[in-house]
């Protein structure tokens, strides 16, 4: 990834005024978001994420600090420069925001035939953005006629039409069923890829930060309270709000009884698989191992986590698989007996 940022937010902050008083839904947020990310910003339902991401385009204005879009302040443009601005941040919505009126091509055409392009060159670019998204045999169909995963493909070839330099995604896979979501994902991903369009997700589900981030905001209360590399917060969070999302069930802990003797801990860190490193070290050691605890993730392709193996009785084989994971470059520590 390239170190260029591409929207810096400083000191942000958004108050709402109500009949019942005035709501503070964001204080204090700073963030740097570098060109080429997919950066993830996660919250529990009531967090601010919502309104962050408005924040980033000013479809809602802050009430405090700036945001600078690719060395611009919004904040400090004209209403015209600030629609041309828009231009370079697509955004993807949740509920698709299609014109139910409008064939896949039409909906793509809009927003070029918003900016006054050529209605040739509109339906030509509609045509390729819809073959980009495996949509290319659809062009004539309605809304209606469109499955949820096909829709939202339609709203990110509706997004891409301006070559935008940023996508803006707010919570856009949570209507879809799992299969669809992992497809969407993975169209986001070659997206980033082969475009080089920095991706902003919001959402509460981690599984989605998980599979496609490669950097990750956690916000609680309006504010950003952790903000690492997507590994780093998975398996070393700092804060409670980190590690409720992390472990919404309570887990974190390493939870078994280290009464056995020679157990070791494995940390992977992203440079090996975990199942050839283990597979790898029974068969060229000859010797079994018993795998008492895992909490292991792939994250973008590479593992990441910790398993706790009971080593053999065998004190030469013992040694002899030790060394075979040291040579390997991994972590590997006793773990301390109970008692």
């Amino acid at each position: 990834m390239g170190q260029e940022t591409m929207i810096r937010i400083r000191d942000l902050g958004k108050t709402f005024h109500t009949k019942d008083g005035d709501v503070a839904a964001l204080h204090g947020i700073s963030l740097d978001i570098q060109k080429g990310d997919i950066f993830g910003i996660i919250g529990m339902s009531g967090a601010g994420k919502s309104t962050l991401v408005r924040c980033m385009n000013l479809l809602e204005r802050p009430t405090e600090g700036e945001v600078v879009f690719d060395g611009v302040d919004l904040s400090a443009l004209t209403d015209r420069q600030l629609r041309e601005t828009r231009r370079s941040i697509g955004m993807i919505f949740q509920q698709f925001n299609l014109l139910m009126q409008r064939t896949a091509e039409e909906n793509v055409r809009f927003p070029l035939e918003i900016a006054k392009t050529d209605r040739k060159q509109a339906a030509a670019r509609a045509k390729e953005l819809l073959e980009l998204v495996g949509l290319g045999d659809r062009l004539g169909a309605y809304p209606a006629q469109l499955s949820g995963g096909q829709k939202q493909r339609v709203a990110i070839a509706r997004a891409l039409a301006s070559n935008p330099k940023v996508i803006l995604c707010d919570e856009a896979t949570s209507a879809l069923d799992p299969i669809t979501t992992n497809s969407i994902l993975a169209l986001l991903k070659e997206i980033n890829r082969t475009l080089g369009v920095t991706i902003v997700i919001i959402t509460h589900e981690m599984d989605v930060i998980e599979k496609i981030c490669n950097r990750v905001a956690i916000l609680d209360g309006g504010a950003v309270v952790e903000t690492g590399r997507v590994e780093d917060i998975f398996f070393q969070p700092q804060t409670e709000a980190a590690r409720r999302l992390v472990y919404p069930e309570g887990r974190g802990e390493t939870p078994f009884s280290a009464s056995a003797q020679r157990c070791y801990r494995i940390v992977f860190d992203g440079n090996s698989s975990f199942e050839p490193v283990i597979a790898g070290m029974v068969l060229d050691c000859k010797a079994p191992v018993n795998i008492l605890f895992a909490d292991t993730r792939d994250i973008d392709g590479k593992a990441f986590g910790q398993i706790v193996v009971q080593m053999p009785e065998d004190g030469e084989a013992c040694a002899r698989m030790l060394r075979y994971l040291r040579a390997r470059e991994l972590t590997v520590e006793e773990v301390p007996q109970d008692g």
